[in-house]
């Protein structure tokens, strides 16, 4: 697995991924729009094993372009989180599913050897078991979801010789990238302590996994490496401790410092909770993540003091549905 193609590339986790790849000795062609911004992946720019191409992953023609000499697909590429694909739509089934169902047939034709995907662990919906295990249904409850959840059935039954397909069930992302997101539980609360001194919290007694970016990422660059028929046609979850809101508040607080944040907790009606078990994982690849989400709040308090998120309040860059709003991608 030596030259890769990332889709979706110079998206959040993407842009920890890359660098990655690249110190790992890979070749790395990124495709994806580039729409929160060129220089995502400035760290890496001049490194002459990493071609960017700035294109739509719907077009064919570009897509197959992309994958001209790929030995392994890493696909990242959608729109990220439900509230942004509920904005349109149609947009969402084309980037979501159909451009997905399309990248996988061409990659095939492409002679590519394996492809990674990432799902999510929303595929669930709500659980009342204490460990939600990879046994257990899928009963998707979003527009974002739904497609995770064809997408991944998709990829595992195009698993076959020659092209080796695995797709991991994530848990909420948190953590620092140069592509940072400011609307995900951690990060939220993360931002809202340090730059306003104040974090509210809609009920709070709902669970939430999360899982480090540096974490993940490195679970990417494990899974290149694995023996084919160890990953061959698998899906894993993958996710640290399991938090609620509230814990996730307080951690927070205390690593900021507790007399300048105020956590004020307010009712809701949304208490949907999301708890997974990651025990398969470790058990089949001994993969267990190595960052807590202590570690994901210590690494955005740095990069907020070192001044590495300008206008954290009021980028849109920051923020999936500010974005897709403002430039209105069709």
């Amino acid at each position: 697995m030596d030259t890769i193609l990332v889709t979706g590339g110079a998206g959040y986790v993407g842009a920890v991924l890359v660098p990655k790849l690249l110190k790992a000795g890979k070749r790395v062609r990124v495709l994806d729009l580039m729409i929160f911004g060129e220089d995502v992946l400035d760290s890496a720019r001049n490194d002459p094993r990493l071609e960017i191409v700035k294109g739509d992953m719907r077009d064919a023609a570009t897509t197959r372009r992309a994958l001209q000499n790929i030995d392994c697909v890493i696909n990242l590429a959608c729109i990220s989180n439900d509230p942004s694909s509920d904005l349109d739509p149609e947009l969402t089934r084309q980037i979501n599913r159909d451009s997905i169902f399309q990248l996988v047939d061409l990659a095939k034709q492409a002679k590519v050897r394996r492809f990674i995907n990432a799902s999510s662990s929303s595929v669930y919906g709500i659980k009342e078991a204490p460990n939600v295990t990879e046994d257990l249904p899928l009963e998707p409850l979003t527009l974002y979801s739904k497609y995770k959840a064809e997408t991944e059935e998709m990829i595992r039954q195009a698993n076959s010789p020659g092209f080796v397909t695995v797709s991991i069930r994530l848990a909420t992302v948190c953590g620092y990238s140069p592509r940072l997101r400011l609307d995900l539980t951690v990060n939220i609360l993360t931002n809202l302590a340090i730059n306003t001194g104040r974090i509210t919290v809609f009920g709070g007694t709902q669970k939430r996994p999360n899982i480090h970016i540096e974490d993940i990422t490195d679970l990417y660059m494990q899974l290149l490496e694995e023996p084919g028929e160890r990953i061959a046609g698998k899906v894993w979850n993958a996710g640290w401790d399991n938090m609620t809101v509230a814990a996730i508040a307080e951690l927070v607080r205390d690593v900021v410092g507790k007399d300048g944040v105020e956590i004020v907790t307010t009712p809701t009606n949304d208490l949907r909770s999301y708890h997974i078990s990651s025990e398969r994982i470790k058990r089949e690849l001994g993969f267990v993540p190595r960052r807590s989400i202590r570690t994901a709040i210590e690494d955005l308090k740095a990069a907020f003091e070192a001044g590495k998120v300008p206008r954290p309040m009021d980028d849109i860059r920051y923020y999936n549905v500010k974005l897709m709003k403002a430039i209105q991608l069709k």
